[in-house]
C-alpha cells in the first residue's frame, strides 16, 4: 500500500528490534522543510539540580518508541496519514557550558521554526523548553498546558544562577515568551523548599491545578478549565514525566509520590484535541534511574499522544491556509 506521507517501518515486515532507531521508526530527515512536524531530541541535562541522566532520554525514548503502533487506539486515526512527520535528529548541545548549550538549542529550533515545521521535542531536563520558546515565541507570547509535579517558576539557585530545570517558565514569562494568563499547570504537588515557591506563578496569573485539586475534580473538569484558559490562540504542551506517580515513571530526576496514572495523563492529552497547538515536548526521562525501560516507554507513549493531537491541529491549519 502506498502512502502520500512518510510512514513508520511496518513491524510485520521489519521486527521492532531491527533497523536504525528513530522516533516511531519514522524516516530520518536533515532538512526541516521536508516535514510538517519535526520529532527531535534535546539530549542535555545541564540544568538538573538532583538526579542527572535526562541527557540520555532521547535515545531511550527512540528505542522504546519502536513499540508504538501507527493508529491511535481511541480515535482510530493515524497522524502519519494527516501530515508529514519525521525524525530530525538531535539538537546540538554542549554538556559543559550551559549558556552555550541554550544558544545551540535555540539556533537549531529556530531553523526548524523558520522552515515551517512544528517541533515535538524529547529532553533532556525541563530547562530545554526555554530555548524552544526563544525560538518559536519571539514574535508573540504563547499559551501553555503544562503537566508537571513542579511549577518550574523558581528564580535563582546556588547563589545567583537563573538557569536550572526549576526556572524555565519564570524566565519565559520575564522574557515575554509565555503568556501567564494563558498558562495552566496540572499535577503540581510535593514538599516545598519555601511556602513562597509558587508565589510568582500565582502573582502573574498562572492557573495551578494541584494534584489534590485534580483528584477532587477529575479529568473532565480539569480539561474544561485548561481549555478555557488557553482558548484558541497558539498553545504549547509541555509534559514532564514526573507528573506521573513514580510507580509509573521511576526514571526521572525529581520524583514525587502521589502523582497521576498513565491513563489519566493519556486522557488529559487526548482531551486537548482541537486546540491551536504549535509545539510540544516530553522531558525529564532519566534512563539511569529507569526500571526495565518503563519510563522511556511512558515517554514514547506520551509523545505519540501529543503527536496525534498536534497532527490534527497542523492539518487543520493547513486546510485553512490559502494555496
Amino acid at each position: 500500500m502506498s502512502h502520500a506521507f512518510p510512514q513508520p517501518l511496518d513491524a510485520y515486515q521489519v521486527p521492532r528490534f531491527a533497523g536504525l532507531p528513530t522516533f516511531m521508526r519514522l524516516p530520518a530527515f536533515e532538512d526541516p522543510a521536508q516535514v510538517q512536524i519535526a520529532l527531535l531530541g534535546i539530549p542535555w541535562d545541564g540544568g538538573t539540580t538532583n538526579r542527572a541522566g535526562a541527557r540520555h532520554g532521547p535515545r531511550e525514548v527512540r528505542n522504546m518508541s519502536s513499540l508504538i503502533r501507527r493508529v491511535h487506539p481511541v480515535t482510530g486515526l493515524s497522524p502519519y496519514d494527516a501530515v508529514r512527520v519525521g525524525d530530525l535528529g538531535d539538537a546540538p548541545v554542549n554538556p559543559i557550558d550551559l549558556l552555550d548549550a541554550l544558544k545551540r538549542i535555540e539556533g537549531f529550533l529556530a531553523s526548524v521554526h523558520a522552515a515551517g515545521a512544528v517541533p515535538l521535542s524529547v529532553g533532556g531536563d525541563h530547562l530545554v523548553t526555554l530555548p524552544v520558546f526563544r525560538a518559536i515565541a519571539r514574535q508573540r507570547p504563547i499559551g501553555m498546558v503544562h503537566f508537571d509535579a513542579h511549577s518550574d517558576t523558581n528564580d535563582r539557585y546556588f547563589g545567583d544562577n537563573p538557569y536550572t530545570h526549576g526556572t524555565p517558565f519564570r524566565r519565559a514569562v520575564e522574557e515575554g515568551l509565555l503568556d501567564p494568563k494563558r498558562t495552566v499547570q496540572i499535577g503540581i504537588r510535593g514538599s516545598l523548599a519555601s511556602a513562597s515557591d509558587t508565589d510568582f506563578a500565582e502573582q502573574v496569573g498562572i492557573r495551578i491545578i494541584t494534584m489534590e485539586e485534580f483528584a477532587d475534580i477529575g479529568v473532565e473538569a480539569t480539561l474544561l478549565e485548561a481549555r478555557r484558559i488557553v482558548g484558541n490562540e497558539p498553545t504549547y504542551v509541555s509534559f514532564d514525566v514526573d507528573v506521573l506517580d513514580p510507580a509509573f515513571a521511576p526514571g526521572t530526576g525529581t520524583p514525587e509520590i502521589g502523582g497521576m496514572t498513565t491513563l489519566q495523563a493519556q486522557q488529559l492529552i487526548r482531551g486537548l484535541r482541537g486546540l491551536n497547538l504549535i509545539g510540544a515536548d516530553v522531558v525529564e526521562v532519566a534512563p539511569p534511574f529507569d526500571v526495565g525501560g518503563c519510563t522511556a516507554l511512558v515517554g514514547a507513549t506520551m509523545l505519540f499522544e501529543l503527536l496525534c493531537i498536534v497532527a490534527e491541529s497542523v492539518a487543520e491549519r493547513a486546510l485553512q491556509t490559502p494555496k
